[in-house]
């Protein structure tokens, strides 16, 4: 007898939430055009409503401000904040953030067009150029990923016209070789637009390539090939796609992923999530790098066996940084 699998309660309250940021971009559309500035803080509210009912209570959300470095320079506006639980309780009533309090910001558009895409991809850089002094090294994870986690999030987007191909255009502007970024570290991390997909960045410790590809890519960098960073895709379309899964998740799943790399304490509501599917399935356009982008550190024991992992949750040496 066949038993039939009930969708999982965490499908039907994510389900919930994205039926609800619908309806919240229907009513924030109708009246953008009169207010544009209200219409944006309405936006960047309901995602940080999202960020407060879904992490733990000792992560603080926080709509606008600017991050401080170490050394007083100051990043652009931010829409939304989610600082650290040992954040100072005195300075949470400021607008100027401590960048090494802060685990992530986001930009928010209520409507995705093609050029917040590069924006946000010149300020991923630009603002992760904050946490330089403090780069952390020592293995694969630390050094291809910033202590900041870096996205944007939308409701929806601009590409609805017959023929239009949205995750087309974002995966093509994300990827442009003009917007590559000087170090994998300076990477977008997560995008979500509620209607239609999420990007959560992944990578390999190692990129492997045919002999003569790798020959190719000696003589245009004069220098062997290293880690490859994907930004992996969940759309909603995907033909193995669960009928049940939603961006908003696999964002939500994501998120808690990249917190629990530094919060322990996350861990097993982090695979939790991805066991329960979340994060869904679908694809992803990398790029490879030299392997100069490593530390000297790294580099010489990337290639020694008992540094070299695969699917062992959480270990910094593993093959998938995913």
């Amino acid at each position: 007898m066949e038993i039939n699998q009930r969708v999982h309660d965490l499908h039907t309250w994510i389900a919930q939430i994205t039926d609800e940021m619908a309806s919240e971009y229907d009513r924030i559309y109708a009246t953008s055009s009169e207010d544009p500035g209200t219409a944006g803080d309405q936006g960047e509210k309901n995602w940080a409503t999202v960020l407060e009912d879904w992490l733990p209570s000792y992560y603080q959300v926080e709509t606008k401000g600017r991050l401080i470095g170490p050394r007083g320079e100051l990043s652009p506006q931010m829409d939304v904040v989610v600082l650290k639980p040992g954040y100072p309780r005195k300075l949470m009533r400021k607008k100027i953030w401590l960048a090494h309090g802060v685990a992530a910001v986001f930009e928010c558009k209520n409507t995705l067009k093609a050029e917040h895409i590069g924006d946000v991809v010149r300020r991923s850089q630009k603002i992760k150029a904050l946490y330089e002094r403090s780069q952390r090294v020592g293995t694969p994870t630390k050094e291809l990923r910033s202590p900041l986690i870096y996205g944007l999030l939308a409701h929806s987007h601009s590409w609805k016209s017959s023929g239009s191909k949205p995750l087309e255009n974002i995966e093509k502007a994300l990827l442009s070789d003009r917007m590559t970024p000087s170090h994998p570290r300076f990477e977008v991390d997560l995008i979500c637009v509620a209607d239609l997909a999420y990007w959560r960045r992944s990578w390999l410790t190692m990129s492997i390539l045919a002999p003569e590809i790798e020959k190719d890519f000696y003589l245009a960098f004069s220098d062997r090939p290293g880690p490859s960073t994907y930004m992996n895709q969940g759309a909603m379309d995907y033909k193995r796609q669960e009928s049940h899964f939603r961006p908003i998740g696999g964002f939500i799943a994501s998120l808690v992923r990249e917190l629990a790399r530094d919060d322990v304490g996350l861990r097993d509501i982090a695979d939790y999530y991805r066991e329960c599917g979340l994060w869904g399935v679908g694809e992803g356009q990398g790029r490879i790098w030299p392997i100069s982008v490593y530390s000297q550190e790294v580099k010489s024991k990337i290639f020694d066996p008992q540094y070299f992992f695969n699917g062992i949750p959480w270990n910094e040496w593993d093959i998938g940084g995913f």
